[in-house]
């Protein structure tokens, strides 16, 4: 157990930081890429120790360790490479490095910047993929290269701040990267406090920054609420980014009981502070009728239940809604075989806190509640529920359970054009939140122009949508943009405010959409159902670190043998 820090410890911290701010902002581009890559390389030698403790902190198995490769040391590693490689060219050439021919406009104008395949490396690792970020309204495509770079393209709009990062107590990258996205895209210095509840994680990203801490431009701190309070309410914090829920987020900037509630309620904070956030989601997959083959359905189910039990569902971005159509022929298959999916799974601990009452609340409504193993002991069980329709009232729809649980929801369009429509609109005004939405489409269907894939994907108000691919992709393929649909506010923040991530310095993003295959095969090492995807995964961090046909086909040998 870590202790806290001690208010004199913090308060040295922040005086420290405020002391090198203006000189972390004067830090030459080229000096900024070496930190980085001294800290990629610090964060790979202790990535074994990383994932380990969060095996033994989660209290699962070494079977288990894919999943954190791919959201600890994955996430992490490729998105500063993108980063650093987007600053270098900065350096030599004065722009992002995306070509001219990537940059186009959508039907409406707004301005489409394509950022995958990223490199080489990406057609050979995502074959078949692609990721598109829409700009926000109102740039004209003659200006889209202006909004490109962050404060390196435009050093007039860089200012000199001290900003608290609120870490994430699911997954190990999200703290550390909320951290390189303040020092190294925004320009701030900034002070770290991790959450109890993976705290664990704090000496291996210490590790990873010392050089920046013994400059004086990092800082790390432990401990609860009152750590917490002390740093946003700080005088000399000029900025705050949280990632948690959106109950925890208005606890900190609007206080608890009647007075919170009449904060909340003017929209009037407690402190004068820029306010970014990344908070949960109610996250959708919407299942477009289609005539499926049986392989078909066993590999969407199988893809459907990694967004729900991944991380025994502890995730922002996982599977929370089923959107389907009751008149599908197919409907009961797919339930079946997602069931089926799910119900293979290992029992796991329910190690986050609160886990018990969200499930109690996301049962109500349900007619039925399709338990898929043990309940007890500290276990919650993979669920399903049903009979919900989208005209009612129900706790799945407005709160983020954040455990092992889909909702299936179900529309009477079996045409699939009505369908996406109505799914479209359900989603939109229905669910709460607006992090990430997923669409599962068979490839004949899509090709439809009057099915609407397309106008589906761009009318959805989702900072992330996955078409044949869980929308979660966008996190740590570091290239994509990763947030909320911009618009929200303080008082009504949903999914939160702002982005990260963002390694091709796109200034103002709207919204990316990723394409994949409609099946992909093999199994990608990310599923839960890849047998070999702790070690497969290992080698794609050794990978993303310093790519290389050597690594490469390091990764490749275990992950194509699922």
């Amino acid at each position: 157990m870590i202790p806290a820090t001690l208010p004199a410890t913090l308060d040295a911290s922040l005086r420290t930081l405020t002391a090198h701010r203006d000189a972390w902002l004067a830090v030459p581009t080229t000096e900024k890429v070496g930190h980085l890559r001294r800290v990629m390389a610090r964060f790979l030698e202790v990535s074994d120790d990383l994932v380990a403790d969060a095996l033994v902190a989660k209290g699962l198995d070494a079977s288990y360790a894919g999943e954190d490769w791919v959201s600890g040391p994955i996430s992490f590693l490729r998105t500063c490479r993108f980063l650093a490689e987007t600053l270098d060219a900065i350096v030599r050439t004065g722009r992002v490095p995306v070509d001219d021919a990537a940059i186009g406009a959508g039907p409406d104008g707004r301005v489409t910047v394509d950022v995958m395949p990223g490199d080489r490396w990406d057609r050979l690792q995502y074959r078949g993929w692609t990721a598109r970020v829409w700009m926000e309204p109102g740039i004209p495509l003659a200006e889209a290269r202006q909004h490109l770079g962050s404060i390196y393209t435009k050093p007039e709009t860089a200012t000199a701040a001290v900003a608290a990062v609120l870490g994430a107590g699911n997954v190990a990258s999200i703290a550390a990267l909320d951290l390189v996205h303040k020092l190294f895209v925004e320009g701030h210095v900034a002070i770290v406090k991790f959450s109890p509840v993976n705290a664990y994680i704090g000496p291996h990203i210490e590790h990873a920054f010392a050089p920046l801490v013994d400059a004086g431009f990092v800082r790390f701190a432990y401990g609860g609420a009152e750590v917490g309070e002390f740093l946003v309410g700080h005088p000399l914090v000029d900025e705050v980014h949280i990632t948690g829920s959106e109950h925890t987020h208005d606890l900190i900037v609007f206080g608890s009981g009647h007075e919170g509630a009449e904060r909340k309620k003017r929209n009037a904070p407690r402190f004068d502070k820029r306010i970014t956030s990344e908070l949960g989601n109610v996250s959708p997959v919407v299942v477009v009728p289609g005539s499926w083959s049986r392989r078909a359905i066993e590999w969407q189910a199988r893809h459907v239940a990694t967004q729900v039990v991944q991380n025994a569902g502890y995730n922002c971005n996982a599977a929370k809604a089923m959107v389907i159509s009751s008149r599908w022929r197919q409907r009961d298959e797919f339930i079946e075989a997602l069931a089926g999916a799910m119900a293979s799974r290992p029992p796991r601990r329910a190690y986050y806190p609160g886990s018990e009452a969200r499930y109690e609340r996301a049962l109500a409504g349900a007619a039925t509640v399709r338990a898929l193993g043990p309940r007890g002991d500290g276990f919650l069980p993979p669920t399903i529920l049903e009979g919900f329709s989208t005209d009612v009232e129900a706790a799945a729809f407005t709160e983020e359970a954040f455990c092992q649980l889909i909702a299936v929801v179900d529309l009477p369009e079996s045409v699939p054009s009505r369908f996406l429509a109505a799914a479209v609109e359900f989603c939109n005004d229905r669910l709460r939140g607006s992090l990430n939405a997923t669409i599962l489409v068979d490839s004949r269907t899509a090709a439809a122009p009057e099915t609407g894939v397309a106008r589906a994907a761009d009318e959805l108000r989702y900072g992330s949508v996955g078409i044949n691919v869980w929308a979660a992709a966008a996190f740590p393929l570091g290239v994509t943009p990763w947030g909320a649909y911009p618009g929200h506010r303080l008082n009504d923040v949903e999914s939160g405010i702002g982005f990260v991530h963002n390694a091709r310095l796109i200034d103002r993003p709207q919204k990316t959409v990723i394409r994949a295959p409609f099946i992909m095969f093999p199994t990608p090492p990310w599923s839960v159902f890849h047998r070999r995807s702790a070690e497969a995964l290992r080698a794609a961090a050794r990978f993303e670190a310093d790519p290389g046909p050597g690594r490469f086909a390091a990764l490749l040998g275990p992950a194509l043998r699922p």
